[in-house]
């Protein structure tokens, strides 16, 4: 905690009144473990559980899916670490960071990218939780599993998310302070309900003994686990910043990059929690992984001990809450720097309500309940060349900052070292857009959606690897080629880039007199340089 913190921290029922607007220093009294505690809080959750089910369903053994959930939970937490320094040298989330690197309009890309995976993120949440609750009611006291039912226990559950998000971080982090421990404890004692049925030399269907045809599909649905594992720490990279910008730009980086990397190798517990019970349903319930019509939640109370019924309930609801709860504040938060005349309640409310209307119709109108895993993958094809723009431009950058600069956008201003062409710097959005396009084309989840180019790799979805390698090899030969303006790099200069002398323009437009803004568009340089 830095010196100028405050001596009393603000009551937990008090609202947040800070939108995306740097944080002052005196009000940054969060730490590098309170990061951790919200970002495993927001993962250590039921939903979690329902995606570390997926190698059972793809056919794995028990081993092979451990292997598989292995590699993408380390190979996720490596990408998404380096997103959590954005908050501490910035004082803001990482959507107004991006200004800096796709430029002062460019930054809405990732407003749009959070929005998008917010949405997916709180219905996996609240129609697993919601389904949990409901199904653990009909075992515990007979209560019908009508239509009725689960519309009451999604909008109680999504008014609950709701009102703690508005309330702002301090809330949230309270939350998730109760939800790691308890969520925690819950897990553990699901491992002791069901270690008696628990095999770990469970097969799969890629045994000797299987054809030459089932044989053919064991690396696609390795590396596709592999893949959604890893969708799940990279859905955290639009939103580390609104959690870490709470932490004192002094922090040690390493602190705040280790807590981010350990909260996602702590998300094991509700993996593994996840592969283990799946192997259990395949084996005394194998309705309820049919690749067809896969229902977890009901195959983990069909196999549960009756005394576990009320465990699973309260994991449901505290789980939930934190999955809903760090998807939806950052949104909300950055929603409002869009549209300004929303302030941060009134922009989370109107998320909030876009979020439960399409839960509602995702549910009981359109069915998509299937295809959300479909929708959270092409999310996270979009969102990862746009993490690697950031952090190679973090790096390119030596770590250095105007963070008076990167408001323009948040203060209806034009000008500035993040103008660029007319607000766009291309090389980033370039990068980005044509990153995300091939990912796109190469994607292959069979039975839901395959890209044009999707079958090239014999099946094996390739999406992921092939738009961060494209993000990063473009991005830097657009740097190298089209150099940006000396301005935007600090005073050590410029890191596996050139740059060019070319005048920036000064900030016009509301305030800019009173923010202090210079007559060449420049503005004293808050951020240090990286330890």
């Amino acid at each position: 905690m830095s010196d100028n913190s405050p001596t009393t921290s603000p009551s937990l029922t008090e609202v947040e009144t800070y939108g995306v607007e740097r944080i002052p220093d005196a009000d940054r009294s969060a730490s590098p473990l309170d990061l951790f505690r919200v970002a495993f809080g927001g993962a250590n959750t039921f939903s979690t559980c329902v995606l570390g089910a997926f190698p059972i369903l793809f056919g794995l053994s028990f081993w092979q899916g451990l292997a598989a959930t292995l590699l993408g939970v380390v190979a996720g937490a490596l990408i998404l670490c380096p997103m959590a320094v954005f908050g501490p040298v910035n004082g803001t989330n990482n959507a107004v960071s991006s200004s800096a690197h796709l430029g002062v309009h460019g930054r809405v890309v990732g407003s749009f990218l959070s929005l998008l995976t917010a949405i997916a993120f709180f219905s996996i949440s609240v129609w697993s939780s919601g389904d949990a609750l409901v199904g653990g009611a009909h075992r515990l006291f007979g209560l019908e599993r009508s239509d009725l039912s689960y519309v009451v226990a999604y909008a109680l559950f999504a008014g609950l998310v709701l009102a703690v998000c508005v309330y702002g971080f301090r809330f949230m982090l309270f939350v998730n302070k109760i939800a790691v421990t308890s969520a925690t404890v819950l897990f553990l004692l699901g491992a002791v309900a069901f270690a008696g049925d628990f095999d770990p030399s469970y097969a799969g269907v890629f045994t000797a003994s299987a054809d030459s045809a089932t044989q053919s599909l064991f690396w696609p649905s390795f590396i596709g686990s592999a893949l959604i594992v890893l969708s799940n720490p990279v859905s955290f990279g639009a939103f580390l910043g609104d959690w870490s910008r709470y932490i004192p730009a002094d922090a040690p980086r390493r602190r705040v990059v280790g807590a981010a990397f350990l909260s996602q190798i702590a998300t094991l517990l509700p993996f593994v929690f996840g592969l283990a019970t799946a192997s259990i349903i395949a084996t005394k319930a194998p309705k309820y992984v049919d690749p067809g019509a896969p229902d977890f939640v009901g195959g983990l109370l069909a196999i549960s001990p009756s005394w576990f019924f009320l465990p699973v309930c309260l994991l449901a609801l505290i789980g939930g809450m934190s999955t809903g709860t760090t998807s939806l504040y950052g949104t909300g938060l950055d929603f409002s720097s869009v549209f300004p005349r929303l302030s941060r309640v009134q922009a989370t409310l109107v998320v909030g309500v876009l979020s439960i209307a399409f839960i509602f119709i995702g549910r009981f109108g359109l069915n998509l309940v299937q295809s959300i895993s479909t929708f959270a993958t092409m999310i996270i094809t979009c969102t990862t060349p746009w993490m690697v723009v950031m952090m190679l431009g973090f790096y390119t950058r030596r770590g250095w900052y105007d963070p008076d600069a990167l408001q323009v956008f948040n203060r209806r201003q034009r000008g500035g070292r993040y103008w660029f062409s007319h607000g766009w710097n291309w090389r980033g959005m370039t990068a980005w857009w044509v990153a995300a396009v091939v990912g796109v084309l190469f994607t292959d989840i069979p039975g839901q959606f395959v890209g044009p180019l999707g079958d090239l790799a014999n099946g094996i979805d390739i999406s992921l690897p092939l738009s961060l390698a494209v993000a990063a090899v473009l991005f830097l030969t657009l740097l190298r080629v089209f150099p940006e303006p000396r301005a935007v790099y600090g005073p050590q200069g410029a890191r596996l880039a050139r740059t060019v002398d070319v005048p920036i323009p000064a900030i016009t437009g509301p305030g800019a007199e009173k923010d202090g803004s210079r007559t060449d568009g420049s503005t004293p340089a808050l951020a240090t340089e990286g330890r």
